[in-house]
């Protein structure tokens, strides 16, 4: 059902779209026209000429942007389906180290952004109802009521994650069709007010505002025009729970009903911006404004409706992001859960309450919608800037260099000015998106670089050939005379070409306390690019007890290894390539599979005394690695042991030299006996 909806266009598919995709640039609306009234000042500055050139601003930020950028280029790029930063990392990441620090510095930039989102959306929505008379009901006019709201509401849409949104989450796609049909209404029902309002359809007014007077703060006002966009890289992250089919059938109708709440906004700003009971306002949504008072508490209640769907649409796009991250080895393990049947759709408590911790955290700090504006996009400029850089090496490798440096330079040049207007941001709030970028993306280096260093010290210490241990294996395996350790004896630990393994493994089954097995089993597993791969291969040294398993498994994928090694062992009994393991004793008829025991090894760095050629860099970069896997999920978890019988070794990431450590013998003395006195 899910691939069908993916791979064709239909209204259901299109209806799904509504309520995942566009959640973030559909609630827009609600504060970008807000942004553009204070850059002006007060409400008696915004003249036609500057609204009309902001409107014609928006238009083709969300046309060059939005649709030509992520609909039209971005969306080619997809890999087995899937769409986002990480996902197109993934596609080209053969092509040169340097797109590693692009994929870094823009996927935390993205979920850094995405903290802020469901704290500005909400607000803006809730802070319609201040002051309102609305029937009987008069609700107060005091800021802290609203932070209030919008906390309960944050925090009741965290607390039901664990719990899967796959019910609540059918409802979302007929909401934000009664939300865009009611938008567009509205700001159509305000824009024949003021037709010259549709002169923003001309790029002429829009490159003109950029350089007008009436413009009080220049180019800087592309930050809070910037706003309307915010939501293009979530669209093209999200394409693989839709298909890139049902987005192009639906972007169309959001782009209109979009561009009409806008158009409409600007139209109701134009006539009333020299009303004496508006003009001296500084802060003032015109989206509630120019609505007749009869129908403004639906719109309030519509409003939330969308943001907490918006909020639940950036969640979720969180917890995809940081399961890709996992898998690419951007962030340290973390444990997955699957609240549903829905492949999808996941769940990771880690980012849950951080994001919802450093979310009320800002709804608390900045307050007001109006503070937190001031705050956003900054960091999701970069995001996109990285987007671009990734999309030139994509489109070098299918089609020429000359597009690819044309794609870049026209998009890259219009980002750069986006991304300097939000510079001023920085010291009003946006230095804190910055700073919790800069906090992710120290742990994507550290994790990534780490684990790079790791392997580098790690090809320097001595490996062994599995084959040259078959026979002590074989042997070991007959000998009762040794206890049985397990009937399967589980590696966790990687096979290279020619069959090369880490001396230590062969130490821990041999030479520590013999480990006798019926059956050793050497498991590899192996990331892929395809999202959702899942392949294994077996090959058995020419025995009928030794099995070297390379699993290939999409960085989407969860390391279930627990489930995927019951399945091999069944195949190869099948295919009687292994023997039987009735096992005497059980609680299952005919049961042919005996009990299993897995050994995962973790690294210990040594001290700077013990192992004094690592430079501090490095020593830096490994040590943090190990301490975020050590403060994170355990390999056992990871690898879905948890209700397994798991051994964990320790074991040293570099052995140390003797010759460094070697005494220098002084003398002997050997005592003397009493019958020699």
């Amino acid at each position: 059902m899910e691939n069908k909806m993916i791979d064709r266009c239909s209204f259901t598919g299109m209806l799904v779209t509504l309520g995942i995709v566009y959640g973030d640039i559909g609630t827009s609306p609600l504060y970008v026209m807000n942004a553009i009234i204070t850059d002006a000042g007060k409400m008696q500055n915004a003249v036609p000429e500057y609204i009309i050139g902001s409107v014609s601003l928006i238009f083709w930020t969300l046309m060059i942007i939005t649709t030509i950028k992520y609909v039209g280029i971005a969306m080619q790029a997809d890999n087995n389906h899937e769409g986002g930063i990480f996902a197109l990392y993934a596609l080209i990441r053969n092509r040169g180290r340097w797109l590693v620090p692009a994929a870094l510095i823009g996927g935390a930039a993205l979920l850094a952004d995405g903290t802020l989102t469901p704290a500005v959306s909400v607000t803006s929505a809730v802070e319609g109802l201040k002051g309102q008379q609305i029937g009987p009901l008069k609700f107060s006019n005091n800021q802290l009521i609203v932070v209030l709201v919008v906390s309960i509401i944050l925090l009741g849409i965290f607390l039901i994650q664990h719990f899967g949104t796959a019910v609540i989450g059918r409802s979302f796609g007929p909401i934000m069709l009664i939300w865009f049909t009611f938008i567009g209404l509205v700001g159509l029902m305000n824009l024949w007010s003021y037709l010259d309002i549709l002169k923003a359809l001309s790029p002429y007014y829009a490159i003109h505002v950029l350089f007008s007077p009436v413009n009080k703060v220049g180019i800087f006002i592309l930050g809070s025009v910037f706003l309307a966009t915010t939501g293009a890289e979530a669209l093209y992250s999200d394409m693989g729970h839709v298909g890139k089919k049902n987005i192009y059938g639906s972007w169309p109708f959001v782009y209109l009903m979009l561009m009409l709440s806008y158009f409409g906004q600007g139209a109701w700003i134009i006539r009333h911006y020299q009303d004496p009971a508006y003009q001296n306002w500084q802060n003032i949504n015109p989206f509630y404004e120019m609505m007749p008072m009869q129908i403004r508490m639906f719109a309030i209640m519509i409003a939330t409706l969308a943001t907490i769907i918006a909020s639940q649409a950036l969640i979720t796009g969180s917890y995809t992001l940081a399961n890709e991250a996992i898998g690419l080895k951007f962030l340290p393990r973390m444990l997955i859960k699957h609240p549903s049947t829905i492949r999808s759709q996941i769940y990771i408590a880690t980012v849950n309450w951080v994001l919802c911790i450093i979310t009320l955290s800002i709804v608390w700090l900045f307050q007001t919608s109006q503070h937190m504006e001031a705050a956003y996009g900054l960091a999701i400029t970069i995001t996109m800037l990285m987007t671009s850089l990734l999309l030139f090496e994509f489109i070098k490798m299918k089609a020429n260099q000359l597009l690819a440096y044309c794609m870049v330079l026209f998009f890259g040049l219009i980002e750069i000015l986006f991304f300097v207007a939000s510079l001023v941001k920085f010291v009003h709030g946006g230095y804190l998106t910055v700073l919790i970028t800069l906090l992710i993306l120290s742990v994507m280096v550290v994790w990534y670089y780490g684990n790079k260093q790791r392997e580098k010290y790690e090809q320097t210490s001595e490996y062994v050939s599995l084959l040259d241990y078959r026979k002590q294996l074989i042997k070991l395996s007959k000998d009762e005379a040794e206890p049985l350790f397990a009937t399967n004896l589980v590696y966790m630990t990687k096979v290279g070409p020619h069959y090369r393994i880490k001396r230590t493994v062969l130490y821990s089954i041999l030479d520590k306390r013999p480990k006798r097995a019926k059956v050793y089993w050497f498991i590899t597993v192996n990331q892929t690019d395809a999202p959702y791969k899942s392949l294994y291969t077996v090959d058995m040294l020419g025995t009928r007890n030794i099995i070297n398993v390379q699993l290939y498994l999409g960085f989407k994928n969860s390391q279930y290894v627990n489930v995927y090694i019951r399945q091999i062992i069944n195949d190869l009994l099948d295919q009687n390539i292994i023997d039987p393991q009735y096992p005497k004793y059980t609680t299952i008829k005919n049961r042919r599979v005996g009990d299993f025991r897995f050994v995962v090894t973790t690294q210990q760095l040594m001290d700077l005394a013990t192992d004094p050629e690592m430079n501090r860099l490095d020593r830096f970069l490994i040590g943090g690695r190990i301490f975020l896997q050590n403060i994170t999920t355990t390999p056992a978890v990871w690898y879905g042991l948890r209700f397994s019988e798991v051994v964990e070794e320790s074991v040293p990431l570099v052995l140390y030299d003797p010759a460094f450590f070697r005494l220098t013998q002084k003398e002997i003395r050997h005592a003397v006996k009493d019958s020699d006195q």
